[in-house]
């Protein structure tokens, strides 16, 4: 194939955010690469998509980045680019957890594939998935605990009533590509938790690992471009079914009604029968994508109108609680 996608992370200090923010689009851009990188004060994130040639080039520019250099990636051969378009944002946090911690400095054990696959046999450990609850429904490691969460920054909470006071089991946590467990793990050893591993290079190199060869997986891996889900090892066996004739597969679609875009598990039979919809009322929504999947101009024009009035009703309301606390610190008489 003439495509790649590249998935990296690598968490190091980052004085400059910004500026290297700005490179990074810069050379994207020139490379003509499509996808996702996040550049924080505590690293970068990122995945992309481009010609073999491209991402050949991308990873010199990096090996060559004084910070940057001795990324990690997981490649992938693919027909074409895996993403619409290139985002590249400096933001506080390349996986927002919402706690400060330092995985340059400590995280968790690193196991490899092999080593992960001894322990999940031997040791009887409590075995956390380090993802979103939607992403274990489609695939994950058997015995492991549900995450009841939405977002990342959820798990500390959820951590408290899964690892209970004085857990003596080894504590295995993995996810798709290795950084939430990175970060993850960097917090639980920041509370006195010692007996933490992390499966190195996460869910996507188990599965590529020769040794291994996704064994122990049940269902498929879920990821954030074109590809939806991906298998893990040779031997896939679905563990959710078809929406609407109930069949088991492992295939994922995105509602064709633009105010719904459900992501849901569709044969193709009734992807075609229900026209590509989750619902009756959805087939017959006035705001439908097109052929392609891609929206319209004006859908995604409005799209973007939305997400600024949404950015704008947020400055409004902390600059009202900036001014509310303001004038009750100049009404206190206990403040000098």
């Amino acid at each position: 194939m003439d495509y790649q996608i590249l998935l990296f992370y690598k968490f190091v200090p980052v004085a400059e955010a910004v500026s290297e923010r700005d490179a990074l689009l810069a050379i994207c851009k020139q490379l003509d690469l499509k996808g996702r990188i996040i550049v924080a004060p505590e690293g970068i994130n990122g995945t992309v998509s481009g010609l073999v040639a491209n991402c050949d080039a991308y990873r010199a520019w990096m090996d060559a980045h004084p910070l940057f250099g001795e990324t990690e990636y997981k490649i992938d051969p693919f027909e074409g680019h895996a993403f619409g378009r290139l985002s590249v944002k400096a933001r506080a946090e390349i996986v927002t957890l919402g706690h400060e911690c330092e995985p340059w400095e400590k995280t968790g054990k690193h196991l490899e594939p092999a080593e992960f696959k001894a322990m999940l046999e031997t040791e009887n450990p409590l075995i956390l998935d380090i993802r979103n609850d939607y992403e274990f429904e489609v695939g994950r490691f058997k015995g492991a605990v549900r995450p009841d969460v939405k977002t990342f920054k959820e798990f500390p909470d959820w951590l408290r009533t899964v690892i209970e006071p004085g857990e003596e089991r080894p504590i295995l946590t993995y996810c798709t590509g290795g950084i939430r467990c990175e970060k993850l793990t960097a917090y639980l050893v920041d509370q006195g938790i010692e007996n933490v591993y992390q499966l190195h290079g996460g869910i996507v190199t188990y599965g590529k690992d020769p040794e291994t060869q996704g064994e122990h997986w049940e269902g498929v891996c879920y990821v954030f471009d074109d590809r939806v889900t991906v298998p893990i090892g040779p031997n896939v066996t679905p563990v959710t079914r078809c929406l609407h004739c109930g069949v088991e597969i492992a295939r994922f679609i995105n509602c064709a009604s633009v105010d719904c875009n459900r992501q849901f598990t569709c044969c193709e039979a009734c992807e075609e029968k229900f026209s590509r919809s989750c619902s009756e009322a959805c087939i017959h929504a006035e705001r439908r994508r097109e052929e392609n999947g891609k929206l319209a101009i004006e859908l995604r024009s409005e799209r973007i109108k939305l997400r600024r009035q949404a950015y704008r009703a947020r400055r409004k309301e902390r600059l009202k609680e900036a001014q509310c606390a303001a004038k009750a610190a100049l009404t206190d008489p206990t403040i000098s």
